[in-house]
């Protein structure tokens, strides 16, 4: 059990960082990020529609940062009510 809950955080903080990454090579009011590696707006993986693209893998990860965030918090908090648990039978049980 633990091991998946390492796992699905491993992948939370990976998308995070993606997310993070995506955010930062979007083309603002000044270039963005993407100017700092060299990049023209002319020259791009996804052609002209590059904005478009970028905004739709925004989205999708946004959705998937915050569906993480909410089953790691209940999963955390089920994880520490079943140690609680544990640990005060535990102790009943040796006295």
């Amino acid at each position: 059990m633990t091991f998946i809950y390492y796992l699905f955080l491993f992948l939370f903080l990976t998308v995070a960082a993606v997310l993070c990454f995506v955010i930062l090579i979007q083309e603002s009011k000044s270039s963005g990020l993407g100017a700092s590696f060299g990049g023209d707006s002319g020259e791009s993986l996804f052609g002209t529609s590059t904005p478009e693209v970028l905004k739709k893998i925004t989205g999708w990860l946004a959705v998937i940062f915050l569906a993480g965030c909410i089953i790691l918090s209940l999963w955390t908090g089920s994880l520490g009510r079943s140690k609680t648990k544990t640990g005060v039978t535990t102790e009943i049980i040796e006295q």
